[in-house]
């Protein structure tokens, strides 16, 4: 009669997964025959085959502990990195807003110089600066009744202010023979902040 050891368990444990389901199948076949025609041999492989099919289940169970770890870790280390976004946002935020104001406010100053020098193109050519009526359209479209209009003075249509709103111009102006006005965010004259005018007559902030 046939036999086994431990050490032949302890080999039938190195077995290939595909081996071990293939080994399976033909015990589901033998369990059909009558007790007197299975050998001792086809007990043997079976309980080698328990063996193994124990040692996966407890491979499969440290597994999952090992992937349910690894997530914990995972979250852990996602609300680590959302506490420092919102401490670095509760830090820097205030600093990098009032940047972006200084940002849009420099480039209306900017804009408007520019508006200054193709008006003084437009004066040389054709003696004056544009009425109020005629604003800035004059320095893309020639109006009517002026001569020796030589533009346009601006390469492409006028743009508005960084907050979306048209500059102001006068003409004769306040301050002098033009004033070039943007009201900043709220659009109205005055405020503090983002809300501060940017005008021809004077820098920023001043």
């Amino acid at each position: 009669m046939s036999q086994f050891n431990l050490s032949t368990l302890h080999g039938y444990r190195s077995l290939s997964l595909s081996l071990i389901l293939k080994k399976v199948a033909a015990l589901q076949f033998f369990r059909h025959l009558p007790v007197r025609t299975v050998s001792p041999g086809i007990f043997h492989r079976f309980f080698l085959i328990k063996g193994g099919m124990e040692e996966l289940n407890l491979e499969g169970k440290n597994m999952k502990s090992k992937i349910t770890e690894e997530r914990g870790f995972t979250l852990i280390e996602i609300m680590i990195v959302v506490i420092i976004i919102g401490l670095m946002a509760a830090l820097v935020g205030p600093r990098l807003f009032g940047k972006l104001t200084t940002a849009k406010q420099k480039s209306a100053k900017a804009q408007i110089e520019l508006f200054g020098t193709a008006l003084d193109a437009l004066r040389l050519d054709t003696g004056r600066y544009p009425t109020t009526e005629e604003g800035l359209k004059a320095l893309r479209e020639k109006p009517s009744g002026v001569e020796n209009w030589s533009g346009p003075y601006l390469p492409k249509e006028i743009p508005v202010d960084p907050w979306g709103k048209p500059y102001i111009y006068k003409s004769p102006g306040e301050h002098g023979e033009y004033d070039l006005i943007t009201y900043g965010l709220d659009g109205m004259e005055g405020g503090e902040g983002e809300n501060q005018d940017v005008v021809s007559w004077k820098d920023i902030g001043k």
